[in-house]
């Protein structure tokens, strides 16, 4: 993921302390019930498309952006999947990060997909029984977005469950 410049400003002032930032997450369908993935540059992991807005970008604005912009498929958001803060993480350049996830599943709407920037090695839709290797964060998005159902927020769940 390319570091957007005004957290590169930031950067400048805080340096490597931990920077709390909004990220989104896009799990995009086709119209054949496929997953749009990315196999990223940094990780050569496969994973969900996602990024960190720009300041004053609204979330939706965020998925459809980034969607385009790392796979060049038009995609259009159709609810909240999520909300999640994530666990601290610290990157090979001594950065240290927290973001609180909001992930959103999307439908593409036009666009053929393809690398379309530096941020992946390879993009493609593929069949929900024959995803490739996934790490939990993405497999867990995946499965969610495939629910009917409310919005996900951690710990909610438990606390319902035990006023029972």
């Amino acid at each position: 993921m390319a570091t957007p410049d005004f957290i590169r400003d930031l950067r400048a002032d805080i340096g490597t302390k931990l920077l709390w930032l909004p990220g989104v997450s896009a799990v995009v369908f086709d119209d054949d019930g496929r997953v749009l993935l990315a196999r990223r540059a940094d990780t050569g992991g496969w994973s969900v498309i996602g990024g960190i807005p720009e300041p004053g970008e609204q979330p939706a604005e965020t998925a459809v952006r980034e969607v385009h912009e790392e796979t060049a498929v038009h995609a259009v958001p159709e609810g909240v999947v999520l909300v999640e803060a994530m666990a601290p993480v610290r990157y090979p350049n001594g950065d240290a990060c927290q973001f609180m996830d909001i992930t959103l599943r999307c439908r593409a709407v036009g666009g053929e997909a393809r690398v379309n920037d530096d941020e992946s090695l390879d993009v493609g839709w593929f069949p929900i029984d024959a995803l490739p290797e996934l790490d939990d964060y993405a497999r867990s998005r995946i499965e969610k977005a495939r629910q009917a159902g409310p919005t996900w927020f951690r710990g909610m769940r438990e606390a319902e469950s035990s006023q029972g």
